[in-house]
């Protein structure tokens, strides 16, 4: 454990802070959660390595700088209710959990479902709710949300994910095709829903968001 440690403390230092992540919580958080633990076996080795890892499904663990990028954009205070479109691994849903009161996350795949939701428990991580299903639903029954994450590339932000955001709420999704996408950040001005701010917070590359108001397949 001491060995890895010192891995993540590295990471922090070379991947997030000299790359302008500047979010105490987050920086705290992602020092504190060992990715490890969300990876294969066999892919130990590259567990704080600067980039994605496979974790089956055809499915990746996100490189750490997005991680804490996609984080930092929710502008999470402790008290919120999230809603994350792509458990995956389960590692951006354990940081979310240590940021925020109530994390409910959907995932495509059952069995990351399951891996995930064992990953969390191992690190007491109660206060996560994962489904399987379409992401791209939303969770009505659950809405509103203070912050919703997206961690798969889409063509355009589903239109129920817009409707469950809370007013002054954040969105954060990475829009584009299937090669490349810009990470924007849309946030919940008033009552209104169409009442939105968005902001470009650069490019990046994510698998595909599959299902109703995403990627057909």
């Amino acid at each position: 454990m001491d060995r890895y440690r010192s891995r993540r403390q590295k990471m922090v230092d070379s991947q997030l802070r000299s790359r302008g992540i500047r979010n105490v919580e987050v920086l705290r958080a992602m020092e504190k959660i060992p990715r490890h633990l969300f990876i294969d076996e066999g892919l130990l080795d590259r567990s704080y390595s600067d980039g994605p890892l496979p974790i089956g499904e055809r499915q990746t663990i996100s490189q750490p700088y997005m991680v804490a990028l996609m984080t930092e954009a929710l502008a999470l205070q402790g008290g919120e209710k999230v809603l994350e479109i792509g458990t995956g691994s389960g590692y951006q849903t354990a940081i979310l959990a240590e940021l925020a009161d109530r994390v409910l996350s959907i995932e495509r795949f059952a069995s990351l479902a399951t891996k995930a939701r064992k990953a969390l428990e191992s690190l007491n991580y109660y206060n996560v709710l994962i489904r399987v299903g379409d992401g791209t639903y939303g969770w009505t029954e659950e809405a509103p949300f203070d912050a919703i994450i997206v961690t798969a590339g889409a063509p355009d932000v589903p239109e129920p994910l817009k409707k469950q955001l809370a007013p002054k709420g954040r969105l954060v999704i990475p829009v584009g095709d299937r090669h490349v996408q810009t990470l924007l950040r849309f946030t919940r001005l008033s009552e209104d829903p169409g009442d939105i701010r968005t902001e470009d917070l650069g490019g990046c590359r994510f698998v595909d968001l599959i299902g109703e108001y995403g990627w057909k397949g």
